[in-house]
């Protein structure tokens, strides 16, 4: 059991830098942090405590996602936490930080841009292709290699590419 104490704002701050830094299984580039899937960490008299929201409900990289913070917090030394899932409010693509959306970039993912919305899902705005940087693209599946992306392509250098989908 971790006892609220003076420096428990740095012990938050240890939970927090360790639990962020586990990676997504699915996009093993981003961190949860990047996704903005760690939504709080609290330290107090019952232990450690940390929310995370998924990015779907019913994502399947959640229980692994649970599993992989409780194991860096106890490699860590920091004893076994309690890791909760919140459902409310819902995750958005808001969230995602940007060094995230440049990862995705960067992974051949096409990230959503900050306030982008849903009207992509739809193809009333344009999504730009992260092979070559092309706005000529179209949506080819509304589910990609996981539900949390979509599968598009690009009329320009003609390559398919995930595009992970604003909500």
């Amino acid at each position: 059991m971790v006892s609220q104490a003076p420096d428990s704002a740095a012990l938050r701050d240890d939970v927090w830098r360790i639990a962020g830094a586990v990676q997504d299984p699915e996009i093993p580039v981003l961190t949860i942090a990047d996704l903005g899937v760690l939504r709080d960490v609290r330290v107090n008299d019952a232990g450690i405590e940390v929310d995370i929201t998924p990015t779907y409900c019913g994502c399947p990289a959640m229980t692994t996602i649970a599993l992989e913070i409780a194991i860096a917090l106890e490699r860590a030394g920091l004893g076994r936490p309690t890791v909760k899932t919140v459902l409310s409010p819902a995750w958005t693509t808001d969230w995602m930080s940007d060094e995230g959306r440049a990862k995705l970039k960067d992974y051949g993912i096409a990230p959503p841009p900050k306030g982008a919305g849903r009207r992509a899902l739809f193809g009333i705005e344009q999504v730009a292709c992260p092979h070559c940087g092309a706005t000529d693209t179209a949506p080819i599946a509304e589910f990609g290699s996981t539900a949390c992306k979509a599968l598009w392509r690009c009329n320009a250098c003609r390559e398919p590419f995930d595009y992970f989908k604003c909500h």
